[in-house]
């Protein structure tokens, strides 16, 4: 990984330029702590945390650094503040992930704060990786199975089979030893294996296509129309809904099928205002719902949509905590 070195020692002991050269990054090693946690509420404070440590270490940077290295110094601090946050976290690591309900801290990650980093010309600059780093391996379901991995061994994958980092380098970040380093990895990609997505590892994803943007807006049409038959027309026979933190699962159009239609009918044309927005290059509906005195729309949910050979696969829905960071208001006006 190559870095614009910094312009002598003197360079971060002054607060205000260290900051400058800390939000270079703060996004990609935002995007790195999502990874590591599947949360993007944990992921926006451990970032914080990172700067924090990175601020009051900076004479150790100074010293071992040489003034060189300022990113990879930050991504070392960034996952050992995601890894210490595991481990007094304690979470129980699920056996499978069968659903999204399986990890109940999953959370969808915008598309807008994506783009920041993609449309950031000083990012392409020091590091031709960078942008690759935001695009590859954001999807919901890697992230579901990666947290099936102890957070060692999610470390290493990431560090290795995601941004690319070399064995050695690996190794000295978690502070092991370059054997053991590879046998966290090995054991890591054998568990992606066995859910059938270690060869898509690290490939680039694409943005919702036309066509995906299509039938999103063929959806919420149907959802502000309250139109059963035609909200049913758009899910393939083997649909599945999950919305986490809840354990909840609905399998097969047979299921959710009379389900859409008791919506439906408890919310008639007109109690719905749906927004379009993405998140991990996936289609997603913001949901608002209709107040009780009618002055305005709350809101509600999101809706992100997997889409397979132009029909909806999944539905992942997810609360209002995340209106915020779409940049999505809290209300409509009718």
């Amino acid at each position: 990984m190559e870095t614009v070195p910094l312009t002598g020692a003197e360079a971060i002991r002054d607060e205000a330029t260290f900051g400058r050269h800390f939000e270079r990054h703060r996004r990609e090693l935002q995007v790195h702590c999502y990874r590591l946690t599947g949360s993007l509420n944990d992921a926006e404070d451990l970032t914080q945390e990172t700067f924090l440590r990175a601020w009051s270490r900076r004479e150790t940077f100074e010293a071992h650094e040489g003034g060189r290295l300022f990113r990879a110094w930050l991504y070392r601090i960034a996952t050992n503040a995601c890894l210490d946050a595991e481990r007094k976290r304690k979470r129980r690591v699920p056996s499978l992930a069968n659903s999204f309900g399986d990890v109940p801290w999953i959370q969808p990650y915008p598309d807008v704060l994506l783009d920041e980093i993609v449309a950031d010309p000083t990012a392409a600059d020091e590091d031709p990786g960078v942008r690759a780093v935001t695009r590859e391996s954001v999807e919901l379901a890697f992230l579901a199975i990666i947290q099936l991995l102890p957070p060692k061994q999610r470390a290493v994958l990431l560090l290795r089979d995601v941004l690319g980092w070399p064995a050695e380098q690996t190794a000295t970040i978690l502070e092991t030893t370059v054997p053991s380093a590879n046998s966290a990895l090995q054991r890591a990609r054998a568990t992606l294996e066995q859910h059938a997505i270690g060869d898509d590892l690290g490939r680039p994803l694409k943005e919702p296509t036309p066509e995906d943007l299509e039938l999103l807006a063929a959806f919420i049409d149907a959802h502000e129309r309250s139109d059963p038959d035609a909200a049913i027309a758009l899910a393939r026979r083997d649909m599945r809904i999950t919305m986490p933190p809840q354990p909840i699962l609905f399998e097969g159009i047979g299921e959710i099928g009379p389900l859409i239609r008791g919506a439906c009918a408890e919310y008639p044309a007109g109690m719905w205002r749906l927004l379009p927005t993405s998140a991990n290059r996936m289609p997603v509906a913001a949901s608002y719902l209709r107040s009780d005195d009618g002055c305005r729309y709350d809101a509600f949910k999101f809706d992100a949509l997997r889409v397979v050979d132009g029909k909806i696969a999944e539905v992942t829905t997810f609360g209002v905590v995340m209106f915020p960071f779409f940049g999505l208001p809290p209300f409509l006006d009718p």
